[in-house]
Order: structure tokens, then sequence, then C-alpha cells
């Protein structure tokens, strides 16, 4: 199964009507991977979470996925060990 595959199927499921686009999916995984990445593990799915609550509530999605991609950049190189990174 796809990526495009699942989320339509969970979109059917969840009974939401607009799908979700490649540039949508490959936005959603870029800021979990820079939050995995530059935070911890575990911050790749809190912060896809909390951007998803945030459009949800009228943020622009490419906008607020650009912000958090730059927090989550921004820590990294606040981390005291980025120069061994």
């Amino acid at each position: 199964m796809t990526l495009q595959e699942w989320t339509q199927r969970v979109n059917a499921e969840l009974g939401m009507a607009d799908e979700l686009a490649k540039d949508d999916i490959d936005r959603l995984l870029a800021v979990a991977r820079d939050a995995a990445h530059s935070v911890a593990r575990p911050a790749a799915p809190l912060t896809t979470y909390l951007l998803g609550v945030a459009v949800g509530r009228g943020a622009d999605p490419v906008e607020t996925a650009e912000l958090l991609q730059r927090l989550a950049l921004a820590q990294k190189d606040e981390s005291p060990d980025s120069s061994t990174r």
C-alpha cells in the first residue's frame, strides 16, 4: 500500500472529503523528518499532530509547516552537541 492509498483510506474512514495531494504528504513528511532529526524521534508525530490541529483551526498549511520546520532546524543548531552531528 502506498502512502497516497493509505491517506485515501484514512480519509474515507474519518469521513473527510478532502484528499491529501502528494505535495501535502511530502510537506508533512518533511516536517516529521526535521522534528525527528533535530529535536527527538518522538517529536515527529507530535509536531505533525500539532500542525494538523493548527490547520484545523484555520492556520495556513504551507506557512505553518515552514514555521515548524524552521523551529525544528533552529533547535538542532542550538543543541550543545550540534558540532558533532
